[in-house]
């Protein structure tokens, strides 16, 4: 008879709590993307002609006619969202909605032409209001992203009024003077040039798109390597891309050009703590808290440091701090409970559940997170209640089945158990645990020949628990 120990499994299954509690939440810097309802298009259009210079090329003059049209744009988007009655709720002026929707909107040339001398061009932005309001609103509470777009707004109408400075002054410019008003008239549209880029990566990396998102960025950083917010944002790009090691060499320039924005901090250490290098993740992470210490986010991902430690009760500490300066943020609630339950306080641990949930009663993993408690506490009907409203919300999560099949089997139903450890091995079949899981209850049912099957495969899949249990036996896998 094979043994895949009650106690294997038990020990797994704190390990598989642990492992599911590693989400981690949205970062300081990590953008909101608009969910689009397309209830009402509001699309604004506007022509502009430009008179080129002697140093203008088809390039040149189409980045200052795009600047320029952007800026008249945005402004006639503001003024419609300023007369909304959901914006004045936020009692933002409208330089600043300008300024917010500048982050959110893209413009697109829809016509062009150029005769060497001329150049015209027709341009759009097409928005939905419901969605621009909702991004506004969630944008507007970020102070970093706040700060970094008004500079960036700054910058663009500094180079614009340059630029035409600089155009006038090429009339009447003569020899010398005139070489290096043109060499400082170049430079300015390189530097415009590049802020339209960076701008296209903001805009790119909201919607999703994080490859075009670094390719954009990439440019801007290219015509002027001092842009400080190119680097940041490249840095979160290569980060949800997956690419840690260059989100860590982003992060390292913005904060040489910027050391006094916490948010890059947090987002090195972010990547940091992903690699594994806990100890400069909790450097960068309460470097951000001394530079800004009331942003919930670096104390909430502090915590996840000491959670991944080993040290609950550091990361109760932490994150009961992120719940006292953001106490609606329900994922807080759901870490900490998690961290209680790694001290064995399930009521506790359940109390923080039931508060995630209240405030967010979409999110599958407080229901996940709490049915384990229950589970733990052998109160197996409501863990299957709980397990089943994480299913039924996130249908394709390998381990909400494997927990309601751990449940089934603490009420010894070992046929539904087993049912949900099919299910949970279809979503995932290198799921070692539920391979474990499902041995066990067929060597309880006495198939003996199955059970030794699915143990042989955990062990392969690399479960130690389960190559131990069938070394001591003599079986190999």
């Amino acid at each position: 008879m094979i043994e895949c120990s009650h106690m294997a499994l038990s020990m797994q299954r704190k390990l598989m709590d642990y492992t599911l509690s590693f989400v981690l939440i949205a970062i300081v810097f990590l953008l909101l993307i608009p969910s689009f309802t397309y209830a009402e298009i509001k699309t604004f259009t506007k022509e502009y002609t430009y008179q080129a210079s002697e140093e203008d090329s088809k390039n040149s003059s189409r980045t200052v006619s795009l600047r320029e049209a952007k800026r008249i744009l945005l402004e006639e988007l503001g003024t419609y969202l300023e007369s909304i009655t959901e914006v004045k709720n936020f009692h933002l002026t409208k330089d600043q909605i300008v300024t917010l929707s500048a982050g959110i909107v893209s413009t697109e040339v829809m016509e062009e032409t150029w005769d060497g001398k001329t150049y015209w061009l027709k341009a759009k932005i097409s928005a939905d209001p419901e969605s621009v309001i909702k991004s506004i609103d969630k944008l507007r509470q970020d102070r970093q992203k706040v700060k970094e777009l008004e500079e960036s707004r700054k910058r663009s109408e500094e180079l614009l009024k340059e630029n035409e400075r600089l155009k006038r002054e090429l009339l009447t410019a003569k020899g010398k003077k005139n070489q290096k008003t043109a060499q400082a008239y170049k430079i300015n549209i390189k530097n415009l040039t590049a802020t339209e880029w960076s701008d296209k990566g903001w805009v790119l990396h909201r919607s999703g798109d994080n490859t075009g998102a670094v390719e954009a960025l990439t440019k801007a950083i290219e015509l002027n390597p001092r842009l400080a917010g190119a680097y940041a944002l490249r840095a979160q790009a290569y980060r949800d891309l997956g690419n840690y090691q260059q989100a860590i060499k982003d992060s390292d320039k913005a904060i040489e050009k910027a050391p006094q924005f916490a948010v890059l901090y947090s987002n090195r250490g972010y990547a940091y703590h992903a690699l594994g290098n806990y100890h400069q993740a909790i450097k960068d992470y309460s470097k951000a808290i001394e530079l800004d210490p009331q942003k919930a986010g670096a104390y909430a991902l502090r915590g996840f440091v000491y959670d991944d430690l080993g040290k609950p009760q550091q990361a109760i500490k932490d994150y009961s701090k992120a719940i006292e300066l953001d106490p609606k943020g329900a994922s807080n609630y759901s870490f900490r409970g998690h961290a209680y339950g790694q001290l064995g306080n399930y009521q506790q641990a359940i109390k923080d559940y039931n508060k995630a949930i209240e405030l967010d009663p979409k999110d599958a993993k407080p229901y996940h997170k709490r049915g384990l408690a229950y589970d733990t506490l052998g109160n197996y009907q409501q863990a299957i209640k709980d397990y089943n409203k994480a299913i039924e919300l996130n249908p394709q999560k390998a381990e909400s089945y494997l927990g309601r099949g751990l449940a089934y089997r603490g009420l010894g139903n070992y046929q539904q158990a087993i049912k949900d450890y099919d299910k949970a091995i279809e979503l995932d079949p290198k799921f070692a645990l539920a391979y474990n899981a499902r041995g066990l209850a067929y060597d309880t049912l006495g198939n003996y020949q199955q059970a030794t099957k699915d143990c042989k495969i955990a062990a392969r899949l690399g479960d130690k628990l389960a190559q131990d249990s069938l070394r001591k036996q003599g079986i190999d896998w």
